[in-house]
């Protein structure tokens, strides 16, 4: 099996939110340097609007294997897979309360939710079967491949898991959120769920 790849992306809309923000701040310094008066729940439905950040992408391959075998000789159907998938982490920012996000002075507290796997599939023009058995004395199976590539899936997203996505999905939705703020100004403490 060949080594995970891991390969971090950042959201396009996060990228233009970032840079309209970024643009409004500067706006904002050449025509009032006062900072407008925000409160929690602002700032909180701000947050908000960002919905589903997602902050992490491993492109995986796996070799999977599944076979039906039936007691008798010549009854096993078989498939192997070179399953090539994509998962996807980050935090989904809907989740936030009004506790989750507090405003003192010029620090915002956050308290992020914990990462989660927010997509995990198989990419069809690189996933191929390799081989496909029927045996000697079995109907030929249509959902056999279904069912491998099912599997696959959840092979995959198990791997990314153990290869610790969640964990970098976290720290790259601190990063942005830290960075989110920071262009308006103010300094971003992190509470712990």
């Amino acid at each position: 099996m060949k080594r995970l790849r891991l390969l971090l992306i950042l959201t396009g809309f996060g990228v233009f939110l970032l840079g309209g923000l970024w643009l409004g701040v500067t706006l904002q310094g050449l025509t009032n340097r006062a900072r407008p008066p925000f409160t929690s729940a602002t700032v909180l439905r701000q947050v908000q609007t960002l919905s589903q950040l997602v902050t992490v992408k491993y492109v995986m391959e796996k070799v999977v294997m599944y076979e039906d075998v039936k007691w008798y000789p010549g009854g096993e159907n078989r498939v192997l897979m070179i399953a090539h998938g994509i998962v996807k982490a980050g935090v989904d920012l809907q989740r936030l309360e009004s506790g989750d996000v507090r405003l003192s002075g010029s620090t915002v507290r956050v308290r992020l939710p914990r990462a989660q796997i927010t997509d995990c599939y198989l990419d069809e023009n690189q996933t191929q079967v390799v081989e496909r058995t029927t045996g000697l004395l079995r109907a030929f199976d249509k959902n056999l491949e279904q069912t491998t590539r099912k599997i696959a899936v959840d092979d995959i997203q198990r791997a990314a898991r153990y290869a610790g996505i969640l964990k970098d999905a976290d720290e790259r939705a601190r990063a942005q959120i830290k960075e989110f703020f920071q262009l308006a100004g103010y300094t971003v403490e992190f509470v712990e769920p």
